[in-house]
């Protein structure tokens, strides 16, 4: 008996083996169609067959130039780079006749999204579908089906192939990811052998830290079509609001044991913004998928997995746009070939289900093309509907001009369109500075996408969830808003976004002011700082002038310096101007308050930083704080690998900073760090960073627990019950002690903050050390179980510690999510700046 399982499985690998290295594009090609012999096939342009090696992105590229250049079918555009200088590509490919008139034809589709556009007859109009693939870089079926896909569509010929062309534009976009793509393809290329070894424990199927998922800066773009921080992810949301598609797909893949996803996905995890009929019409094209897979006898299934919550993913965004958008998921071989539950998954395989997916939706699509038309007609139809009731929404900062204009720029982006602020005026006790604040009216198409964008939600139909439940932009700034606002406040509708010019910075022989209020206050202060010049923070309020200048605010000398004052001026208004910090000569030290001579100035250190990453460190985390010195502050910040870390000088650094860990750091770290910290050194750590300070007694830290006891659960409830006590990603307030370091530049005395843990740190005895503590009733929007919210209350968010003479910061939750929580970014810069002072 042995003996035959061995030669079955013998056979099945030689099986496998063959399957790979005689792959050819026929195993993935219809045979309803014949094909123009003058049409490149992959082959002919990458030097391999499609699934023999993973596609790199150069050769993709390389690829869809060529078959744009040979068909008469397709046209290309390149929309941009990536980080790391690759092109974001995208073709358009329907008739030559719809090519002749495929400006006509966009205007016309986007008529269908105006007011009148209910009235416009759909019956002989194309239908416009987004196809895109692989957004995470290790999921890489999706591009490389692609080229297949992208193959089919230039050169196969026959009526059925004329009438989809005549009836669909297609928007194709062979790679979300090309940075992350490129990456992986390297890691399963260099490690695939002659003979393919699906053994689950080859290295090929590994990766090393921090794997091809993300993009440049270790993002999940799947999870930013909605804030659009990162160049990929504005590219294609172009190209959405260009077109406003019918349909827009998704490719991704899944665990090896799983089989092939489509939508919809679980009915009760649904945004309720998004139509029922949305749904209803996801599930009819989920009839084709289904004949599709059957006819190739791929397993499948449907609405038992993922949800449509959270608008700013692929699948999601689409549905409050007036579209429909679809999640394919493919079980992922991870490599050339893998042994899973449902026996040897080859690449080849996980490829021809996503081509075939590709062709199911475009079928879908000519089939009900009317249908979905009329939908989007609808869609748009009620949407003014609702908007025709009026209103508007006021949001600012009178303090900081610099991050009310990064959300305008996110309104902009997606074509929302609003107003400056006419004059400055009052609004329930907040203050709204024209040049500081701008006024959305509601009556505008985009009324469903802002609604989702500023809705403030914390009642569920259920209480899973696949991704945050809660996004709310004016919170996610800490900008001051009013969803109730008054039109007679709005100035001219802004066409063209520009920041308001700080005043020119005049010399001094004195010094110079620059409050900390400012977002890009950090990238001021660190140009100041890396310049040679002494600097220093007010650790009180004062007045000089007629102004009053705030906790943190930042004293420049004009004297005894390595620069002439004259220079000094000039340089300050290079920053200024750069930065849009507003910088202010004085002339006296004497204030009401602390003088500026005064010991309550306190000297500022240049910070050189180092952040952990590698085995262990979140890349997500990693990424948004390696981005966020990089990108938003110019900071140069040392990558340092935990694994490099025992020999490692780090005397060279003022500031390390530990990431949420998901594990890899040891006793012999924890005593490294210590010395280094006794030294004088400032420790900064996240999330379950926090356990770790605690059990290796670096930093005390009590935080709450509590045993939950499952009644009346069955074991097929646990899972959705153990789930119910998950915080996905909500938002919360807390309480600011304005006066300590830790708060410095913030106005206000609450403050909204980003959750996803359930790490609960309980207060300290002494008041004054919980500068940032959950208040009360601490829930703004999203969900939370009761049990939850119960143990959040008074909780702190933060705590401090002295250890020789170095200090240990921490911080319960993620300062800087996703890179659009701007409104606690300068949490962490206060933490680098003015951590001495803590």
């Amino acid at each position: 008996m042995k003996k035959i399982l061995l030669l079955i499985a013998i056979l099945s690998i030689t099986n496998t083996f063959a399957q790979i290295e005689n792959v050819d594009l026929s195993y993935y090609l219809p045979t309803d169609v014949t094909y123009n012999q003058d049409i490149p096939k992959p082959k002919d342009i990458i030097k391999h067959e499609v699934g023999e090696w993973h596609i790199t992105h150069d050769k993709l590229a390389q690829y869809m130039l060529a078959l744009a250049a040979s068909s008469d079918r397709i046209t290309i555009e390149d929309r941009g780079t990536t980080y790391e200088g690759r092109s974001l590509l995208l073709l358009t490919i329907t008739s030559p006749s719809n090519h002749a008139n495929i400006e006509s034809i966009r205007k016309n589709h986007l008529d269908l999204t105006s007011k009148n556009g209910g009235n416009i007859d759909v019956s002989n109009m194309p239908i416009v579908v987004q196809e895109g693939f692989s957004i995470h870089g290790n999921e890489p079926s999706g591009s490389n089906a692609a080229l297949a896909v992208a193959y089919y569509l230039a050169a196969a010929q026959g009526p059925k192939i004329d009438e989809l062309l005549k009836n669909v534009v297609i928007l194709f976009d062979p790679s979300y990811n090309p940075d992350g793509l490129q990456r992986f393809a390297y890691w399963a290329n260099m490690h695939k052998s002659k003979n393919i070894n699906p053994d689950p424990n080859d290295r090929e199927y590994d990766e090393v830290w921090p794997g091809g998922r993300t993009n440049h800066y270790w993002f999940d773009m799947n999870r930013d079509w909605l804030p659009v921080q990162l160049p990929e992810s504005r590219a294609r949301i172009a190209t959405f609001h260009k077109w406003i598609p019918n349909i827009l797909t998704d490719h991704h893949e899944m665990g090896t044991n799983s089989s092939f996803f489509f939508q919809p996905g679980i009915p009760s995890r649904t945004h309720p913004l998004t139509p029922q009929q949305n749904q209803d019409l996801t599930g009819e094209i989920g009839t084709y998928h289904a004949k599709a897979f059957d006819k190739i006898g791929s397993f499948y299934y449907t609405e038992e997995n993922f949800d449509d919550f959270y608008y700013g993913k692929g699948s999601t965004f689409p549905d409050v746009n007036g579209s429909i958008g679809i999640l394919f998921e493919q079980a992922s071989s991870r490599g050339h070939a893998q042994e899973s539950d449902n026996g040897i998954l080859t690449f080849p395989f996980t490829i021809r289900n996503q081509f075939t997916a590709a062709l199911s939706t475009l079928e879908a699509a000519v089939g009900m093309r009317t249908k979905i038309l009329k939908y989007h007609q609808q869609f748009y139809k009620d949407a003014f509907n609702e908007a025709s009731k009026g209103g508007a929404i006021v949001f600012g900062d009178e303090k900081d001009a610099s991050k009310a204009y990064e959300l305008a720029q996110i309104l902009q982006h997606h074509g929302i369109k609003f107003h400056e602020v006419k004059n400055d005026f009052s609004s329930n006790g907040k203050n709204y500075k024209k040049g500081a604040s701008y006024i959305i009216p509601k009556n505008q198409r985009q009324n469903r996408l802002i609604n989702a964008m500023f809705e403030k939600r914390t009642t569920f139909q259920d209480s899973l969830f696949y991704d945050i439940s809660a996004w709310t932009f004016p919170l996610a700034f800490n900008l001051d808003y009013d969803e109730n606002a008054s039109l007679n406040n709005a100035g001219a509708e802004i066409s063209e976004l520009k920041r308001v010019t700080p005043k020119m910075v005049t010399t001094s022989q004195y010094a110079y002011l620059m409050e900390w209020h400012d977002y890009y206050t950090p990238k001021a202060l660190n140009m100041i700082l890396s310049k040679g010049l002494r600097a220093s923070v007010g650790m009180s309020p004062f007045t000089s002038g007629n102004t009053t200048y705030d906790y943190g605010t930042i004293m420049i000398p004009a004297k005894n310096q390595k620069m002439s004052p004259i220079e000094i001026g000039q340089f300050l208004q290079q920053i200024s101007e750069e930065t849009n910090v507003t910088i202010t000569p004085v002339t006296t030290g004497s204030t009401k308050g602390i003088d500026l001579g005064s010991n309550q100035f306190r000297a500022i250190e240049l910070p050189k930083v180092a952040l952990l990453v590698g085995d262990g460190m979140n890349p997500y985390d990693a990424g948004e704080i390696w981005h966020l010195f990089d990108q938003r502050y110019d900071m140069l910040i040392t990558k340092l690998d935990v694994n490099n870390l025992g020999r490692t000088d780090l005397s060279r650094y003022t500031d390390i900073i530990i990431p949420n860990t998901w594990g890899g750091l040891d006793k012999s770290h924890s005593e490294k760090l210590k010395d280094w910290v006794k030294n004088g050194g400032t420790l900064i750590g996240y999330k379950n960073v926090g356990r770790w300070f605690d059990s290796n007694e670096l930093l005390k830290i009590n935080f709450k627990t509590r045993k939950d006891t499952a009644n009346a659960i069955s074991f097929e409830q646990r899972r959705d019950y153990r789930g119910a006590q998950v915080i996905g990603g909500a938002i919360f307030e807390t309480k600011l002690d304005r006066s300590h370091p830790i708060a410095f530049g913030y106005k206000n005395e609450k403050l909204p903050t980003f959750r996803n843990s359930t790490l609960f740190m309980e207060a300290d005895k002494n008041s004054y050390n919980n500068p940032i503590q959950y208040t009360t009733t601490p829930l703004l929007s999203g969900y939370i179980s009761k049990p939850n919210l119960e143990d959040l209350k008074n909780t702190s968010m933060f705590k401090v510690g002295n250890l020789g003479r170095g200090e240990i910061i921490y911080f319960t939750d993620n300062t800087n999510f996703r890179a659009f929580w701007f409104g606690t970014n300068k949490l962490l810069m206060n933490a680098i700046f003015f951590g001495n002072e803590m």
